[in-house]
């Protein structure tokens, strides 16, 4: 008989309770484990992938089963680290005293994953959680069905099904979990649905991660050198049609440049493009498809205003049948059009031309938050203005996405573009509380510590105060041992 949400969520909670997920033990046999699964059944993967998104293997490779790989072994090199107390400084005024801080995990906590990337955006985050000591519910998303199967199937053969589950359903499955009590939230997804998760969290004071999204402006400056100009090509066009066609929340949506270097970067696209895609993309399957087609018309409308129609430049089809967009370039579409106010989540790339290409931080500025900005150029002082007067959950200068793969730098946005962090130790610090123990002597005791209060024992607090402030300017100065 089929177990109800809320004893499925019964079971993980008193798993945790037993304190097997805090054993390092526990948390090296199930990254062990997940890291056999990727490897084992990587066939498996390639296969939904290909159903769900029609990903090429290498790209499938790429962007989910490798950085899931080098992810779990990073954390394994680390977790015995990580997992260690930190003693504290402790001001004179305690002495005789010692604090730590101790890592422990959060409890039962739960991961809604997105379609666009369903075992990188899935499993990431889990891996994270079991480091830190957590059980966890896995829900990925209802609209790559082939991956969210494979992983129902193959996830309780790999992993303790008692603290580990994945739980498979629509939006109102989503409901249901949002109802029960987590101890943290995990959400990657669309800000509309993530403004949901956030509502749902407050009945219970749930801390949520949210990885939302948003429009992540590429600025391209004039290259003199004709390799500079074929690697920003390069880099800039792989990250917005070869990362599953456009549809990642941290890959490219609009490029800026100057109006003087339009034309030219114009022909420069159209080139690279024949490169990589050729003359038919839809043939070569090196350009993932559309994950329905509600997301398919939706891109198709994007393009239905004639002065939208009017500003592309390249591509443009749309092939229903097989739910494929065709690699499309605009050159200067109306900013208040759908497609320069919405995040466009498809292989649809606008240009927005400025007179100077410092006039792009004013335009960047005058939009929500971005998750990401790329620049490519080589303006040292345009670099520092970019990185001073913008705000983003990263900013990248000469190449797009690497920060995502990279384990010592965190992901995540700001603003609009999302809330908290993940990735590495980021992903351990994210699904653990960072505890304080602080043991005390009872060697010695101020006694003007406690009522009544006099003038005399105000005065001792003021000398108490300014004797902790010494210390601290002693230990900066280097005259007192640590």
């Amino acid at each position: 008989m089929k177990k109800s949400l809320e004893e499925e969520w019964g079971e993980l909670r008193e798993t945790f309770n037993s304190g097997k997920t805090n054993e390092q033990s526990w948390r090296r046999s199930q990254l062990k484990g997940l890291l056999n699964l990727l490897k084992e059944k990587e066939e498996d993967i390639f296969e939904a992938l290909e159903k769900d998104l029609g990903k090429h293997k290498v790209e499938a490779y790429r962007d989910e089963v490798g950085p899931l790989i080098k992810s779990v072994n990073y954390i394994l090199e680390n977790l015995k680290q990580w997992m260690s107390s930190k003693q504290a400084k402790l001001p004179l005024a305690a002495f005789p005293s010692k604090a730590e801080l101790v890592p422990e995990p959060l409890g039962v906590v739960l991961v809604l994953s997105s379609w666009n990337f369903p075992f990188g955006l899935s499993l990431e985050p889990v891996i994270g959680a079991i480091a830190a000591g957590n059980a966890v519910v896995l829900k990925p998303s209802e609209l790559s069905p082939a991956s969210s199967a494979v992983l129902a199937d193959l996830i309780p053969k790999y992993l303790d099904n008692k603290a580990i589950k994945v739980i498979e359903g629509g939006s109102s499955v989503g409901e249901q979990l949002l109802e029960l009590k987590w101890d943290k939230i995990l959400f990657t997804g669309s800000a509309k649905v993530g403004r949901i998760v956030m509502s749902a969290a407050v009945k219970h004071l749930t801390p949520v991660v949210l990885e939302l999204g948003g429009k992540c402006p590429t600025i391209v400056d004039s290259f003199s050198s004709s390799r500079d100009k074929e690697i920003a090509l390069n880099r800039i066009l792989s990250a917005k049609f070869g990362a599953c066609a456009g549809q990642a929340c941290i890959g490219v949506d609009y490029i800026i440049t100057e109006k003087k270097y339009a034309a030219t970067l114009v022909e420069l696209l159209k080139n690279t493009l024949l490169s990589m895609f050729g003359e038919n993309p839809k043939e070569t399957r090196n350009i993932s498809r559309i994950i329905n087609e509600k997301n398919f018309f939706r891109l198709k409308s994007l393009l239905d205003e004639q002065s939208v129609k009017d500003s592309i430049v390249q591509g443009g089809s749309f092939d229903e049948a097989n739910l494929f967009v065709e690699p499309t370039i605009l050159l200067d579409p109306p900013l208040d059009a759908t497609i320069m106010t919405e995040e466009i989540f498809g292989p649809l790339l606008p240009i927005i031309t400025v007179e100077k290409i410092e006039d792009s931080i004013q335009f960047i500025k005058s939009r929500p938050k971005p998750l990401a900005i790329y620049a490519f150029t080589k303006n040292e002082a345009f670099k520092k203005r970019l990185q001073s007067e913008t705000t983003s959950g990263s900013i990248v200068f000469n190449d797009t996405i690497i920060q995502y793969a990279v384990d010592t730098l965190p992901f995540g946005g700001v603003g609009e573009s999302g809330m908290g962090r993940y990735h590495g130790k980021f992903s351990f610090d994210t699904f653990s509380h960072e505890k304080v123990v602080a043991r005390r002597s009872f060697l010695t005791d101020f006694w003007f510590r406690y009522p009544p209060w006099t003038e005399q024992k105000l005065q001792l607090f003021r000398l108490v105060y300014v004797f902790n402030y010494l210390g601290i300017v002693l230990n900066l100065l280097g005259l007192k041992r640590s």
